[in-house]
């Protein structure tokens, strides 16, 4: 068991403004300034003195200066190498590089071809304001769709924040009977959302209408902390410990019931194939369920049950360059990041992060992984697979990290955190150039007009 947090939401003395964008405050104006000190080493102080003192004797008094005088005061400075304009030297000229091995082969001159190494700026690039945001662990709050709108749920609202122009809008609020929001996905398509709900409904969106589409009852006992789609495959996992794949086409929503979990289901992941699902809970349990074995016969209907954490399992995220390798993170009590091959269930290596573990994110771009963390530092840690070397730490967050989201393109990472702020880090580096947009998908509600 972990760590959560009340739902009530903080009272603010000043009303703010929700994804109001906060200012960034600059730097002082006194450092990083460059110091450029003389080395006394390569200076020539009687040529420094000559040039102060008796060089300009010459300049000053004309007239005194015969011809040929001139011409033997030149000739003198020439040869004794005192033509030079500068008094300071503030760098030795560069050594010259000895060859060690002659030029035998064109193939041992040739310079290796070394990627270059990326910067990953160390303060996130923006900023948003996120009053009411509910201090919970075991919620999901936060999601980026596919068409580059970012979602939030702050108290009793679903908030969008579209990232291209940075413009604002207003989902919906639920009455105090039925809310606050639990948890917020959105549909592969990008335009319609789904919401979870603490009286355990869920709700469907379409955001580009603005109206709501249906709602999904009957399922859950208890609050819809999580939320995660599979092409028209809705599920959803409660604090009854339930999961529940519910198909948005039909009347009859529910299709399978997943039992294993006994207390409630914190995170929900399918991987890339659709074909496996894994699901943490405050249990300190994860379990990876094969699709083919929802509806049969089976007394277990889950295809391995991990028990290697401490603490509640609440960050799952499948590894986008290898099907088969699972990543999970778990709370205050366990504060590790473990790594599973999901075919075998084998425990493949397992790091103390030293904090807890609250979401997990692979990079689409590299062989890397990011961790947000609660306590001491609320940090987002970028990690280097498979040696799990630290590349980076971002630090900005007051309170812990609840929620982490992607963008699309895969580069930028918003977190969200208890002191109530949304920040947005480019952690990922840049797209490649080959990479084209996510194709819109329509599927999951082609028929939504004869749902009734």
């Amino acid at each position: 068991m972990d760590a959560g947090g009340s739902l009530s939401t903080s009272n603010q003395t000043q009303p703010r403004n929700p994804l109001h964008e906060q200012p960034l405050h600059s730097r002082n104006s006194r450092q990083n300034l460059d110091r450029f000190i003389p080395n006394r080493s390569a200076m020539d102080f009687d040529f420094a003195h000559y040039m102060l003192m008796e060089a300009r004797k010459g300049k000053e008094n004309p007239v005194l200066s015969s011809p040929s005088k001139e011409a033997y005061r030149k000739h003198l400075a020439e040869a004794l190498n005192m033509n030079r304009t500068r008094i300071l030297a503030f760098k030795d000229k560069p050594p010259t590089v000895d060859l060690m091995f002659p030029e035998t082969s064109s193939c041992v001159n040739q310079p290796k071809s070394v990627k270059p190494s990326r910067n990953i700026p160390q303060t996130s690039e923006r900023t948003l304001d996120a009053p009411g945001l509910v201090d919970d662990y075991y919620l999901n709050l936060l999601d980026w769709g596919s068409s580059n709108v970012l979602a939030i749920a702050l108290g009793h609202t679903v908030y969008l924040w579209d990232a291209t122009n940075a413009s604002t809008s207003e989902v919906t609020t639920i009455d105090d009977e039925n809310g606050p929001i639990t948890s917020v996905s959105w549909a592969p398509d990008g335009g319609h959302i789904a919401i979870g709900l603490n009286n355990s409904e869920v709700q469907l969106w379409d955001t580009t209408a603005n109206r709501q589409l249906r709602t999904l009852r009957g399922g859950h006992r208890s609050r819809v902390g999580s939320l995660e789609w599979n092409n028209h495959i809705l599920t959803t996992g409660g604090m009854d410990g339930l999961i529940i794949n519910n198909d948005v086409r039909i009347r009859s929503h529910i299709v399978d019931t997943y039992r294993g979990h006994h207390r409630e289901v914190c995170g929900l992941k399918w991987s890339a194939s659709g074909k496996q699902l894994a699901s943490g809970g405050n249990d300190n349990l994860l379990y990876i369920w094969d699709r083919s074995m929802a509806s049969s016969n089976s007394p277990t209907q889950w295809l391995h049950k991990l028990e290697g954490h401490t603490a509640a399992v609440k960050a799952v995220a499948w590894c986008p360059f290898q099907g088969n390798l699972l990543a999970s993170g778990g709370g205050e009590g366990d504060r590790c990041i473990k790594f599973w091959n999901t075919h075998t269930g084998a425990c493949l290596n397992s790091m103390d992060t030293g904090s807890q573990v609250s979401a997990l994110l692979w990079s689409k771009l590299e062989r890397e992984l990011l961790s947000s963390h609660g306590f001491t530092q609320n940090q987002l840690t970028l990690w280097k697979y498979p040696s799990m070397v630290k590349m980076a730490e971002l630090t900005g967050h007051t309170s812990r990290v609840l929620f982490m989201a992607q963008s699309p393109d895969g580069c930028t990472v918003a977190s969200a955190a208890g002191d109530e702020r949304l920040r947005f880090w480019n952690v990922f580096g840049n797209p490649e150039a080959s990479k084209h947009a996510p194709k819109i998908i329509r599927e999951p509600f082609a028929n939504f007009n004869r749902i009734r």
